[in-house]
């Protein structure tokens, strides 16, 4: 299978970013916001939900998600500190704002949040090669 690129500059193209990177797993010392770049990054282990799962397990993919034009990050409903703290990343959404500008906002499971106050929307997703079987497939509750 080869290695995923997205590059999302409008909500639709963040609707399917956040489709690849949903379930990804991420430890809270892999994600940060550069100020002086404008640029907020995470290192993420994603579930390769494209690639079907083998016995319902699947595979996991490292990856890097990163986000342009940041104008400021906030973080809560997580401990910044605990930088071993790993996160579930359930959605990335894009919130329209004073165009082209907005917020992006990355949904934890557990409540954690992490909002980007962007001028505008840039967003790429690279998976960086490492592979390997899934300990099980994500499934959640609809109720």
């Amino acid at each position: 299978m080869t290695d995923l690129k997205l590059l999302a500059l409008d909500s639709e193209d963040l609707d399917i970013v956040s489709a690849h990177v949903q379930d990804a797993v991420v430890r809270v010392g892999d994600m940060g916001f550069a100020k002086a770049d404008r640029r907020f990054v995470m290192l993420i282990n994603r579930y390769a939900w494209e690639a079907g799962g083998t016995r319902g397990r699947g595979e996991r993919r490292r990856a890097g998600l990163h986000f342009d034009f940041v104008e400021t990050a906030q973080a809560e409903g997580f401990d910044l500190n605990a930088k071993d703290g790993v996160l579930e990343l359930l959605a990335v959404r894009f919130i329209s704002g004073t165009e082209p500008g907005g917020e992006v906002l990355l949904t934890f499971a557990g409540g954690g949040t992490v909002r980007l106050e962007v001028e505008c929307l840039e967003a790429r997703l690279r998976d960086l090669g490492g592979v390997w079987a899934a300990k099980a497939q994500p499934r959640h509750d609809l109720d």
